[in-house]
């Protein structure tokens, strides 16, 4: 079966994924016609079509999709009973993946509220920020970051209560037991399915983070939109997607923060809806560990970032586990080489089908993908879009390009985010009459596969995380010894990009590579910190205008700045 065949298949009226067009906040929008209307309905319906199989792997714990919707609507009872929470309040989450984490989130907005996931790597001022910005009423947080919150209690006007998991909650908190009292039913708080579902923050090429808005339409429609092109793959490899070849149930490794939509709604959410077993991986990633994860829960998909994947493939142990029911690896998060995904396939046991995808926190995730024999034969590219997905490649004035030219790529759908929250400067500019400006820039072949070409945000993709330089820029250069600071990032073979820092000090500094990496660090989350630092007495490049001039810092023109 080929590509127009699987999707006129699974398509047709009537069935799973049919198309039909719908006003969409006031715009004439594709959507699924058959869809859930909310996550609250999605958390329902799986623990109706699941019940007792296993859902949640973390360790020794184990939790069917029944237990795991009790205790999500207990959560939310309690809430809204004890602790007066109400409809569009924010709860925020900061913790390592582990079940608890799941739990309230979905709790919570089973009762309408908004969850707010906070990255788990922040320092303490960024976690401030996220509290303050969001204006969160509650806070979930574990054993292992409680002491990058603890600084603050009593500091956020509107944070009222902090729940604490893990053993001995301190002084002024609540233990996570008090949340996790299981009921048979759902809160009947009305949810509406353009109500935000969670804020995620994203770094920007201005600054501060902005919490982008994901709905429970976009996060159903993304759900839909990934399992509609893993079957469209299935369907033109004439496989079943649901046999891995072990007669085992399908399982699925989580490896990818929840604070990112690549975990929550691309892994969970999906997962869930597919009704697989999901089991999480150590809270670091160790590729030793994480091998035998995937042999011992007999794991069928992951969704790996590059990194990850490319550090177990180098393993030396690899060998030495039974890969053999792994059966789907797809990348997301940075962009993963061909070469790369095919090694995966000549490597591993089973061969699985290798895919990589494209998508941004602003879509819900996923936008296009591509995987199997497609990759060899259009190397380099990252496929096409969700049937629910329009794209287009547009120049600087904004009109559209012909195919074969390079411009920025736009989105738009029911994927696309309403906005940034309390940022209605910033919806404005990415999001214009529907369509989401991306920053990124590539182009679509003569079959419609979108090429990425270069980014035009000032962006590093480090590890899978996304580093915005500005920020980083503006942090170095509020030292009272550093004059000026530009940051760009350098090609590396395990993380993607490495971050390099240029800094002009001022004339009597002696300031070193420590001072300034441990100024960093007290501002902002280890990934951000420079882990190159050269230091120049000249002005740092610019143009006419006063813009760095990137090009010549990256190294890609002649530079006074190559170490």
């Amino acid at each position: 079966m080929n590509y127009d065949e699987a999707r006129a298949l699974l398509e047709q009226p009537g069935g799973m994924f049919e198309v039909v067009e719908e006003p969409v906040q006031g715009r004439p929008t594709t959507v699924f016609k058959q869809r859930e209307r909310s996550m609250r309905e999605k958390v329902a319906n799986a623990v109706g079509a699941h019940g007792d199989k296993e859902f949640l792997v973390d360790g020794e714990e184990r939790l069917t999709y029944r237990g795991f919707g009790e205790l999500c609507w207990g959560s939310g009872h309690t809430l809204i009973e004890e602790h007066g929470l109400q409809k569009g309040d924010r709860i925020a989450i900061l913790s390592y993946n582990r079940p608890e984490w799941l739990v309230t989130l979905f709790g919570a907005t089973s009762a309408g509220a908004i969850a707010v996931g906070l990255n788990g790597f922040w320092a303490a001022e960024e976690i401030e920020y996220g509290l303050r910005d969001s204006g969160s009423r509650f806070l979930i947080v574990d054993e292992l970051l409680y002491s990058r919150v603890a600084p603050l209690l009593g500091r956020i006007d509107t944070l009222e209560e902090v729940f604490y998991i893990g053993d001995d909650a301190p002084e002024g908190t609540t233990p996570i037991d008090a949340l996790l009292q299981p009921r048979a039913t759902p809160p009947e708080t009305p949810i509406d399915e353009d109500d935000p579902f969670v804020i995620l923050y994203t770094s920007g090429t201005t600054g501060r983070s902005k919490g982008c808005i994901t709905t429970h339409r976009g996060t159903v429609a993304q759900v839909q939109g990934i399992i509609h092109n893993f079957l469209v793959g299935a369907l033109t490899r004439g496989e079943n997607p649901l046999d891995n070849g072990s007669g085992a149930e399908p399982a699925t490794l989580l490896t990818s923060p929840l604070f990112h939509v690549a975990g929550l709604h691309s892994t969970v959410c999906t997962s869930m809806t597919a009704g697989t077993r999901l089991v999480f991986g150590p809270p670091k990633f160790d590729a030793e560990q994480v091998l035998g994860i995937i042999d011992r829960e007999r794991i069928s998909t992951w969704m790996a970032i590059p990194t990850l994947l490319s550090r177990l493939l180098e393993h030396p142990k690899l060998p030495d586990h039974d890969l053999s029911t792994l059966q789907s690896i797809s990348t997301g998060g940075a962009p993963a080489s061909s070469e790369m995904l095919q090694k995966a396939r000549s490597i591993l046991p089973k061969k699985p089908n290798a895919g990589t995808t494209y998508g941004l926190t602003e879509c819900h995730g996923m936008a296009t993908s591509i995987s199997g024999a497609e990759i060899e034969s259009k190397k380099g590219s990252v496929g096409r879009p969700i049937p629910i997905m329009q794209l287009k490649i547009v120049d600087a004035d904004g009109a559209e390009v012909p195919q074969g030219v390079s411009g920025e790529i736009c989105l738009r759908g029911a994927t696309i985010t309403p906005g940034y929250w309390n940022r209605p400067d910033a919806t404005a500019e990415t999001v214009r009459d529907g369509w989401l400006h991306t920053g990124d820039i590539g182009y679509l072949d003569e079959d419609g596969y979108l090429f990425i070409s270069d980014r035009a945000k000032d962006m590093i993709l480090r590890g899978g995380e996304n580093v915005y330089c500005v920020e980083i820029e503006n942090v170095i250069s509020d030292h009272p010894e550093i004059e000026e600071a530009a940051v760009v990032g350098v090609p590396d073979k395990d993380m993607g990009e490495r971050v390099k820092a240029i800094v002009k000090r001022n004339r009597d500094s002696d300031i070193d590579e420590l001072r300034v990496q441990a100024h960093v660090a007290e501002h902002l989350a280890k990934f951000k910190v420079p882990e190159i630092i050269v230091f120049t007495e000249q002005p740092l490049p610019r143009n006419p205008a006063g813009k760095l001039l990137k090009n010549e810092l990256r190294g890609e023109e002649k530079s006074r700045f190559t170490p």
